[in-house]
């Protein structure tokens, strides 16, 4: 399988948001800190997999292996909303990332 790109997850998610455009909250600066909320609550998911049913089991159990990662998929989904609602490029975050790496390498 190819590389899943910040690209493609960006696409995919806008076509998500233009689909419930009608339903759901606009993508704009004003709705990103609640997205990141959504985001947080979506990571609290994945902890209480993780400690309900242990490391070990999770990468050995094949369906808490797929709820967990069903739940990191809504994390990635509300994490590029957010990168939506303040206009954040892949780009952008390429060069944050790799600077804070370098920083971080020191």
């Amino acid at each position: 399988m190819e590389n899943f790109t910040i690209n493609e997850m960006q696409e995919m998610q806008r076509a998500l948001q233009d689909k419930y455009k009608d339903i759901w909250e606009t993508i704009s600066p004003e709705i990103g800190q609640n997205k990141l909320l959504w985001m947080i609550g979506e990571i609290g998911e994945v902890i209480d997999i993780i400690k309900k049913h242990g490391g070990e089991s999770v990468c050995q159990d094949v369906n808490l292996r797929a709820s967990l990662v069903e739940e990191l998929a809504d994390v990635l989904m509300y994490y590029n909303d957010v990168m939506l609602c303040y206009g954040i490029t892949p780009d952008e975050l390429k060069r944050s990332y790799t600077e804070k790496l370098k920083k971080n390498m020191n």
